[in-house]
């Protein structure tokens, strides 16, 4: 049995704001069945604390970046965890990353820096008599873990998985004493960049193996366009990079047993949810495919791209019913158009029954990311026989078998992709899927086809466990 530490910044269900968390609190279960052993590292936010129940002290700090601190550890859904209790770091009104303004916490880099300088001196010491195999770190937040490893002088293998390349943890190099990091190590060859500290480049140099979610981005990632500043060091580092697609957790995400849908087996068992949802939303019956789109509001989502493509589906019967928040502009934007077409409802924020109450009712469920390393709602999406409509990039290209002429010839197709990735595509996307629509035949194979995809993490956790395995051998 491998035991994994894995260090991460958020974690479902006990605290998320994205894909990242779902990931972290499924992947421990899912590797359980390979017989390995992974314990979650996790900053003691306010939010999480008040979930623990009894925790159990197994270490404490006298000075951990400005303050005392205690390691607990406890058992909350199934989940083992050690907790990083640091009051003055993580005891706060307002987000985990930003403020009740939304505005980045000043000490973000002294913050996260405490999580990965307590996960070198668990792999160093242990945590209550349990020590590490292996370290597996998420994301930028995670980064700075090899370095404290190598300030140690521990030899603990470490697994780095990028999430999302676009952030990078970048900091002042006016920080290297706060931060406790080695000056002479401050290279191109390790963690400096442009200047600047970077928790991202520390992991990705420093690394045993580097993963991330999925084939197709992890050879965009080797490219200046994905990149994004990190594809120099990732090409040098390309022999040790795998990617590894995303699964979902098929007991939460299940329609057959899901506690806040209308339950079903087959794509008949959706009209009631669709009646359900279009009620919730105000829309009416209409004849056309009705879309549903669950995201952060976001460029980098595409959601201008949609507000610009948005008439062809309309025009065409089609409905919209949004759920997300994000740039104030597109919401606005998207709350303006609202309110200028019946077809179209818009809802701000997040409610996680609701996103499954759309999702279960949906016919359609709309990814147009300019980038998605993986993309988890085109899966809750083919769980539930809700068709994703996806740009064709990342994840989505690895997990959606397009309606092209072949595929749906070989019966096949599981959704519909567009690319090039802009608003014409887009466009021409929704004429498609209006055509599909009114082919109900077609669209209720597409419909069983996506219900068959396997989604869950079998295949993902095993070649997780395989790196472990080979790292410890």
């Amino acid at each position: 049995m491998t035991q994994i530490l894995s260090v991460v910044s958020e974690c479902a269900p006990l605290i998320k704001t994205g894909g990242l968390a779902d990931v972290a609190g499924a992947l421990p279960g899912a590797l359980a069945a390979h017989g390995d052993h992974m314990r979650v590292l996790l900053p003691g936010y306010r939010a999480i604390m008040g979930k623990l129940g009894k925790t159990t002290v197994v270490d404490t700090y006298r000075d951990l970046f400005g303050g005392r601190a205690t390691l607990r550890a406890a058992t909350a859904h199934g989940l083992d965890l050690l907790i990083v209790d640091a009051p003055h770091l993580y005891d706060r009104d307002g987000g985990i990353y930003c403020d009740a303004g939304g505005q980045d916490w000043p000490d973000n880099p002294e913050r996260f820096a405490a999580l990965c300088y307590v996960a070198a001196l668990i792999a160093k010491d242990g945590a209550g008599g349990w020590t590490p195999d292996v370290v597996h770190g998420h994301d930028w937040q995670a980064g700075l873990t090899p370095e404290y490893l190598h300030g140690q002088d521990v030899q603990t293998p470490f697994v780095f998985t990028i999430h999302n390349i676009a952030f990078h943890g970048n900091t002042g190099a006016d920080r290297l004493n706060a931060l406790r990091l080695d000056p002479d190590r401050f290279t191109t060859d390790h963690f400096e960049f442009w200047g600047h500290i970077s928790a991202l480049k520390a992991a990705i140099a420093a690394a045993d193996r580097i993963t991330t979610v999925s084939q197709t981005y992890a050879r965009e990632l080797l490219t200046p366009e994905f990149g994004i500043g990190m594809d120099g060091i990732l090409r040098a580092r390309s022999s040790d990079l795998t990617g590894i697609v995303n699964g979902i957790d098929t007991g939460v995400w299940d329609p057959e047993t899901d506690p806040n849908i209308a339950p079903y087996k087959a794509p008949a068992g959706k009209a009631a949810n669709k009646r359900a949802l279009q009620k919730t939303f105000g829309l009416v019956k209409s004849d056309g495919p009705l879309c549903v789109l669950v995201s952060r509001l976001t460029e980098q989502k595409g959601i201008d791209l949609l507000l610009h493509a948005l008439p062809t589906l309309l025009d065409n019967g089609g409905q919209l019913a949004l759920l997300g928040s994000g740039d104030p502009a597109l919401e606005v934007a998207l709350l303006e158009a609202a309110d200028h077409h019946p077809n179209l409802a818009v809802k701000i924020g997040y409610d996680e029954p609701l996103s499954h109450q759309m999702i279960a009712g949906g016919d359609a469920i709309l990814v147009p990311s300019r980038f998605e390393p993986c993309g988890l709602t085109q899966l809750y999406g083919l769980r539930y026989g809700t068709l994703p409509l996806v740009a064709l990039t990342g994840g989505l290209a690895d997990t959606i078998i397009n309606a092209s002429p072949a595929a749906l010839s070989a019966g096949v197709a599981t959704g519909i992709q567009f690319h090039p990735i802009n608003a014409q595509a887009l466009s021409d996307a929704f004429a498609t899927l209006c055509t599909l629509y009114a082919d109900q035949p077609t669209w209720k194979k597409m419909q069983r086809n996506a219900m068959k995809q396997a989604v869950g993490w079998d295949t993902s956790a095993a070649a997780y466990h395989a790196i472990y395995a080979d790292l410890t051998a």
